[in-house]
């Protein structure tokens, strides 16, 4: 009779899921140097919800992630999460010097309106006028009763054009009657601003047309 050799039995790995699904292996498994782990355990963690930490965790990952698989997975965790670790983490991606990253977020917090309502006035009052262009942009799809009267706001406080002008395109689009007078105020005090000229005449035009 031959003599049977044991083989070694080795862990079964799936699709880079080699660390344990519990909350610390998933949230270990965010810093592997597998992008696929990675991407796995971004995944996972949006059906963990008694995670503590997985927020900040992920909010931490996403600001350094390479891969763009992964962070897309981060974002959607985020989304899907959004709690006020979460919506803050988005917030800070505002600031980014990725560009990508920053439009990203944008995209991501507009399918979070009950929760970036609360912060919106902030954002418009940002120092930075490319967050407040952002959050004007985010106003876009936020369906929220007070966008009209937001972006009245905007266009008659704020003091950059670029800022304004967003706001004059979009009034032109989700405006009432209400925001009439806004308008031509706006289209007098950058009364030499062609682009604002531009944008108020023709936000002015849908409102009334």
């Amino acid at each position: 009779m031959g003599f049977i050799k044991h083989r070694e039995v080795r862990p079964v790995t799936l699709d880079g899921r080699k660390r344990p699904r519990d909350c610390a292996g998933l949230i270990a498994a965010l810093d592997d140097d597998n992008p696929t782990a990675r991407r796995w355990a971004a995944r996972d963690l949006t059906d963990l919800t008694d995670c503590p930490g997985s927020s900040a965790a992920l909010v931490t990952r996403l600001g350094r992630e390479p891969d763009n698989s992964v962070r897309e997975v981060i974002l959607t965790t985020l989304t899907l999460r959004g709690d006020d670790v979460a919506v803050a983490g988005l917030v800070g991606c505002l600031g980014s010097e990725d560009a990508a990253l920053r439009n990203e977020a944008v995209e991501a917090m507009k399918q979070l309106p009950d929760q970036v309502a609360p912060i919106i006035g902030g954002l418009l009052a940002d120092a930075d006028p490319d967050v407040r262009i952002f959050a004007v942009n985010i106003l876009e799809s936020l369906r929220h009763p007070e966008v009209e009267s937001w972006l009245v706001s905007v266009i008659d406080r704020d003091p950059h054009v670029n800022v304004c002008a967003t706001a004059a395109d979009l009034l032109g689009e989700v405006g009432s009657q209400a925001a009439h007078p806004a308008l031509l105020r706006l289209r007098q005090r950058f009364a030499d601003e062609p682009y604002i000229q531009f944008a108020t005449e023709l936000a002015l035009k849908r409102i009334v047309g």
